[in-house]
C-alpha cells in the first residue's frame, strides 16, 4: 500500500492531536480526584487532634536525617530550627558529607560536641564514617553529628539510616525550613491506617522572598521574580492537583527528597538509597513499593497536603535548567531500573496506571512536544499549515493551561490560603497568563536536554547555586 507525503502529514497531525487530548483528559481526572482528596483531608483533620497527640506518650520516635555538604553559612541556624520542632520524642542526625569548609568545626564549637564511641550497624554499604559526635549540653541531647567521607546525598542518607536510633526516619534537606508541627502531621498516616504505611510525604512550598526569623517563616510573601512565581504555580499543580490525586488511588511514585518520612526497616530491606542515580528519592520509593507487592504484603503510601516544608527554588534560568535536567535523568533512570513493572498487572495500580503514566506523560511528553514543534515548523516551511485550524487549537491549549493553573490557585484558596493578600493572587494570575509562553517552553527544553545528557553518559547533579533565604527587610552585613 502506497502512502503519499500528504497522508503522512495527516497521520502525524492526528497522532499529535490524539496524544494532546489524552493528556488533557488525564489532567481533568487528576483535578477531580485531588478535589475529593483535599475535601476528605480537611474533614478528617483538625487542630484539637494535634494537641491531643502532642500530649500522648505513645507516639513513635522519629530520627530526622539531614545531609550537609559545605553548609557552613547556614547549618547552625538550620539545626537550631530543627531542635525546636514540636514533637515529644525525636533525634536530629546531621550527616557531614565530607565538607571542605568549616561545617563540622562550626557544629562542634556551637553545640559543644565530643567524639562518641557509639555502636552502629552497617545495614547499607556507605563511605567510611570518620566519627560520630554527641553534645555535652543536655539541651542538645537529641542532636547527633556524623562526619564521613564524601559520597553524595544518597550515601549520606544511608549513613544516617545506619547510625540513627529510631524506627521511623524523616529525610530532609538541611536548608529547608520546617513548620513546627511538621513531624506531628507527617507521622499521622503511620498511626491511623489499617494497612502498613511504608512512607509519607508532604507538600513543598516556595520560601523565596518570605520573611524568615530564627529558622521560621514569619510572613509568607510572593517572590519578586517571574521565574520563582512560575514555580509556585508549578508546585501547586504538582502537589495539590497531582500527588493528591495519586494518593487518592494509592499510586504515588514520588515523595520529594526535601521532606519525606519512611519506615526504616523497609528502607533497609529494600537496600537504602541508590547512589548510582540522580533521582534517588523517586527510585527508593518505587523500589520499596515493588518490594512490598512482590512479598504480597498489604501496604500504602500517604501524602499530607499541609504546607509543612519550605524551600528556596532556583532564581536563575541557568540553575533551573540544571535542576530540571537532573529531574528528567532521574525519572528515566528509575523507569529503566523498574521497567518490569510497566503494564504488569502483578503490581496493581503501579503497574497498570502509575508507571505507564510516568513513562508517557512525564518522560515522553517533553520529547513529543519538542517534535511537535519541529513538525509545526516543517508544515510552515512547506506551506501545509492551516492557520485557521492552528489558531483554534493553540487557543484551546493555551486556555486550558491557564484554566489548569487557576484551578490550582482555587485549590490553594480552598485548602490552606498561604497567600492571603489579594494583590498576591492577582500577580499569580498574571503569571499564569505568561507561564505557558515563557516558562513552559524552557522547562520542556531542559527535559529534552536531560534525555540527551543521559544518552551521552552524564551522571553529575550539576551545581545548584542558591541565593540564600533571609529576611528581606533586613540589610545583609
Amino acid at each position: 500500500m502506497n502512502i503519499n507525503f500528504f497522508e503522512i502529514i495527516d497521520i502525524a497531525s492526528l497522532l499529535f492531536l490524539a496524544y494532546g487530548l489524552i493528556i488533557l483528559t488525564g489532567y481533568v481526572f487528576l483535578a477531580i480526584f485531588s478535589l475529593f482528596e483535599l475535601r476528605d483531608y480537611k474533614r478528617k483533620h483538625n487542630f484539637k487532634d494535634e494537641v491531643a497527640l502532642l500530649q500522648s506518650s505513645h507516639l513513635p520516635k522519629i530520627s530526622v536525617l539531614a545531609p550537609a555538604y559545605n553548609e557552613e553559612a547556614n547549618v547552625i541556624e538550620n539545626v537550631k530550627s530543627l531542635l525546636t520542632l514540636d514533637y515529644p520524642s525525636f533525634e536530629i542526625v546531621i550527616i557531614n558529607d565530607g565538607s571542605s569548609d568549616n561545617t563540622l568545626r562550626a557544629l562542634v564549637s556551637t553545640f559543644d560536641l565530643f567524639l562518641d564511641d557509639m555502636i552502629y550497624f552497617n545495614h547499607v554499604s556507605t563511605q567510611k564514617v570518620r566519627g560520630v559526635y554527641s553534645s555535652r549540653n543536655k539541651a542538645y541531647k537529641n542532636l547527633k553529628i556524623i562526619d564521613k567521607e564524601n559520597g553524595g546525598k544518597a550515601d549520606a542518607l544511608n549513613t544516617g539510616i545506619n547510625c540513627c536510633n529510631h524506627d521511623i526516619v524523616c529525610c530532609i534537606d538541611v536548608d529547608c525550613i520546617l513548620e513546627r508541627d511538621a513531624l506531628l502531621k507527617l507521622v499521622k498516616p503511620f498511626l491511623n491506617n489499617t494497612k502498613k504505611v511504608i512512607a509519607s510525604g508532604g507538600i513543598i512550598r516556595v520560601a523565596n522572598s518570605c520573611i524568615i526569623e530564627d529558622g521560621r517563616i514569619i510572613e509568607v510573601r510572593l517572590p519578586d521574580t517571574f521565574i520563582a512565581r512560575a514555580q509556585i504555580l508549578e508546585y501547586f499543580r504538582a502537589f495539590l492537583m497531582g500527588r493528591m490525586a495519586w494518593s487518592r488511588v494509592d499510586g504515588l511514585l514520588l515523595i520529594s527528597g526535601a521532606f519525606g518520612m519512611f519506615d526504616k526497616k523497609i528502607v533497609i530491606e529494600a537496600g537504602g538509597y541508590n547512589h548510582n542515580t540522580v533521582g534517588e528519592d523517586m527510585e527508593l520509593l518505587v523500589r520499596m513499593r515493588r518490594l512490598m507487592r512482590e512479598q504480597k504484603i498489604p501496604y500504602t503510601v500517604s501524602f499530607v497536603p499541609d504546607p509543612l516544608c519550605w524551600t528556596e527554588v532556583p532564581q536563575s534560568w541557568k540553575v533551573l535548567h540544571r535542576q530540571r535536567n537532573r529531574w528528567t535523568r532521574g525519572t528515566i533512570e528509575t523507569l529503566d531500573l523498574h521497567k518490569k513493572m510497566i503494564f504488569n498487572p502483578k503490581y496493581g495500580v503501579l503497574g497498570l496506571l502509575s508507571t505507564p503514566y510516568w513513562m508517557f506523560f512525564e518522560w515522553l511528553a517533553p520529547i513529543i512536544e519538542f517534535f511537535g514543534i519541529l513538525f509545526l515548523i516543517f508544515m510552515v516551511i512547506f506551506g501545509q499549515l492551516n492557520w485557521y485550524v492552528f489558531l483554534i487549537f493553540f487557543g484551546v491549549i493555551y486556555s486550558f493551561s491557564i484554566l489548569f493553573s487557576i484551578t490550582a490557585l482555587f485549590f490553594e484558596e480552598f485548602s490552606f490560603q498561604q497567600y492571603k493578600k489579594p494583590k498576591y493572587m492577582i500577580r499569580l494570575l498574571r503569571t499564569a497568563l505568561l507561564e505557558p509562553i515563557l516558562y513552559h517552553p524552557f522547562v520542556m527544553w531542559a527535559a529534552v536536554k536531560g534525555n540527551i545528557d543521559l544518552i551521552r553518559g552524564k551522571t553529575t547533579w550539576g551545581k545548584m547555586t542558591r541565593t540564600g533565604l533571609s529576611n528581606p527587610t533586613k540589610t545583609k552585613p
